[in-house]
């Protein structure tokens, strides 16, 4: 654990950086494509001060929110610190006030709120622009309003008091049909409560619809997904209860005597429709799509046969198994015609993947070819004299064809770590598949974040722009046309940047 008082932190990679940045004009290698006009979002954290307890995890970290605006073939860079109530509360104390992950009972006496748990939380997960509005989200809160120019807080956003649980997932979605937002919170009243509240809110912010319902156990439902009928929600062997956080556990443990559970709502119910399907231990952190075909409801997670967190611990003691953690893409499918509670599963590829799969956000909701996300390839090297020990570094992206089986991959270095990829339609009727993908990747022989665009056909690199430092490395990242954002022409509009008189 790093003490300040004691001088300088570590150096690597990952020391912690604390610092806000502006990056005008971006060293660029290769030729940004000129019809790209808007701006790559990524919302990660680092510690701005040192964590209470030598063993907290990284889901503990301040968030930091940084954007590559890109216009005319020209990249600019922001990075802001997320000054959320927890972050301004170190800040005058000048030291760490906040203790283990989600974990109010071992905070400083002075911000413990055991009944506004909330007020902890760090917004480092994930970026979401909705109705206008940009928001840093993490789902123990409520979402956090960011300015989508200057990157500057705003605050707390609760859709004008019509949003009344006390949580909001990172993992909203837009049906692309609709343009309505589905969004939910889990333990939606409190601490360890077994409750989640959906919401359907229409593009211009108008609530829809509230559906609230009571989950098998309590467990982190990260993410979702939504058919034009229907939301799923994961149930997984991530576990908790107040008696152990009030013994100063984390929030979660691993317990792979735990089942699996799918609950399936109707967008237009009121939760009492919930239907819960049962399988066997898995970890079903992110998702990747679904539909609804008749009495079938069918979708596509990339999961894990185990907990795939080395720093969550399991509730047996036994240590984090690597295998259990790879991710294959796996086909669920339930029949809601059906009196069983059981489903069908099909691992449709042995290539195991990062979970932080992405689809052409157009299609989501809707038969769809291409799922993007990144992987270790194994026949590409690493150096490891320069880059340090890489024997599972994420160095390549890929797309993965549904239909055909085919995988296309791009590797980005021997010296690189990426982080999750983001698909850029050409345009608004463009064929699926025709576009951009763009992500981050940590070069640690050059301790600096350089952003990757490639052309999504063809798998190749058009453009890299590098960072003359290294930024904190994201959780999500999300690209907005300026379109759907106010963000100026630049990365600087707040700057009368005018010809010389």
């Amino acid at each position: 654990m790093v003490d300040f008082t004691a001088g300088p932190a570590p150096g690597g990679f990952f020391s912690p950086l604390r610092f806000e940045a502006d990056v005008f004009d971006c060293e660029v290698e290769g030729q940004v494509p000129q019809d790209l006009n808007g701006a790559f979002y990524r919302v990660g954290g680092e510690w701005f001060y040192p964590p209470s307890y030598p063993d907290d995890i990284p889901l503990s970290t301040d968030g930091y929110i940084s954007m590559f605006r890109i216009n005319n073939g020209v990249v600019d860079f922001r990075g802001r610190w997320v000054k959320t109530p927890r972050f301004l509360n170190n800040l005058k104390a000048r030291r760490q006030l906040y203790g283990k992950y989600r974990n109010p009972y071992t905070y400083d006496p002075s911000v413990q709120n055991l009944d506004k748990p909330y007020l902890g939380t760090v917004a480092n997960t994930a970026p979401l622009a909705h109705n206008g509005k940009l928001f840093a989200m993490k789902e123990d809160a409520h979402p956090i309003e960011i300015d989508p120019m200057t990157l500057e807080t705003i605050g707390a956003w609760d859709f004008d008091g019509q949003y009344t649980a006390q949580t909001f997932s990172a993992h909203p979605k837009i049906d692309p049909v609709s343009g309505d937002l589905v969004c939910y919170g889990y333990e939606a009243t409190g601490l360890c409560t077994d409750d989640v509240w959906a919401y359907i809110f229409s593009a211009d912010g108008q609530l829809k619809n509230e559906i609230r319902f009571k989950v098998p156990y309590v467990s982190a439902i990260h993410d979702i997904v939504i058919t034009q009928e229907h939301i799923i929600f994961p149930v997984f062997g991530f576990v908790t209860g107040l008696d152990k956080l009030q013994t100063a556990e984390l929030h979660w443990n691993w317990d792979p005597n735990m089942p699996t559970y799918y609950g399936i709502v109707s967008r237009e119910g009121d939760g009492s429709d919930a239907r819960w399907f049962r399988g066997p231990s898995s970890v079903v952190m992110h998702t990747i799509n679904g539909r609804t075909e008749g009495s079938k409801v069918i979708i596509e997670v990339p999961s894990s046969d185990g907990n795939f967190f080395p720093f969550i611990p399991s509730v047996d003691g036994s240590p984090f198994n690597p295998v259990e953690a790879r991710h294959f893409i796996r086909r669920l499918t339930f029949d809601l015609a059906s009196s069983s509670e059981t489903f069908t599963e099909e691992i449709l590829d042995p290539t195991d993947i990062v979970d932080l799969a992405k689809v052409d956000h157009r299609y989501l909701t809707l038969p769809y070819q291409y799922v993007y996300s990144t992987m270790h390839d194994p026949d590409q090297p690493f150096d490891e004299e320069r880059g340090g020990s890489g024997a599972r570094a994420v160095n390549s992206f890929c797309r993965y064809d549904l239909g055909t089986g085919e995988w296309r991959k791009y590797f980005v270095g021997d010296t690189h770590n990426l982080q999750e990829v983001s698909f850029i339609p050409r345009n608004a009727d463009a064929p699926e598949g025709d576009g951009y993908l763009i992500g981050t990747a940590s070069n640690y022989a050059e301790m600096r974040t350089e952003l990757l665009i490639l052309d999504a056909q063809e798998m190749d690199e058009l453009a890299r722009v590098s960072l003359p430092f290294r930024m904190t490395p994201q959780v999500h990242g999300a690209w907005y046309d300026a379109s759907e954002l106010p963000m100026g022409d630049t990365g600087y509009p707040e700057y009368d940047v005018r010809e010389q008189s």
